[in-house]
């Protein structure tokens, strides 16, 4: 009686689910440590809307669970969260200007606005250097965004 020897499968390469994925690129929102609880949500969720439009690439694929239901695509990767005072916004949003890199801006003005009409009225009043800023997002490179972001900490 002869009995067939069947080779061991060749291993398989990880799986793409299964490798850790890695971003050269950072996006960050930088929040003033003076604000209420309800305004740091709200802000975040304001500056973070805006760059999926300028920087397209940030958005991953639409999902679904497992009976089908479709659900929007959201940001590829994780959003950092920073807060620092008032000076470190007026610098990082220097920063970010001069490195030209995609960010949106939120105002102390905004809070008594209603509207996106009336939203980027109240910012165009503004020269750039007399804005009140309470919050920045930010996207770029790693070490780019990192040093828009000197003097700033971890939201907590």
């Amino acid at each position: 009686m002869t009995t067939e020897h069947t080779p061991a499968p060749a291993p398989q390469p990880a799986s793409e689910a299964a490798a850790p994925v890695r971003f050269d690129s950072k996006i960050a929102v930088l929040l003033r440590e003076d604000l209420e609880p309800w305004q740091r949500l709200n802000v975040t969720a304001f500056l973070v809307s805006g760059l999926g439009t300028e920087a397209p690439e940030v958005i991953g694929e639409p999902c679904a669970d497992a009976d089908g239901t479709p659900y929007l695509p959201m940001f590829r990767q994780p959003v950092l969260v920073f807060e620092g005072g008032k000076e470190t916004l007026t610098a990082a949003h220097g920063r970010a200007l001069s490195r030209s890199l995609p960010r949106s801006v939120f105002t102390s003005d905004l809070f008594a606005t209603g509207n996106d009409r009336d939203n980027r009225a109240a910012v165009r009043a503004v020269p750039k250097d007399d804005l009140d800023v309470v919050g920045i997002a930010v996207y770029g490179p790693k070490n780019a965004v990192d040093k828009v972001l000197k003097g700033a900490r971890m939201h907590p």
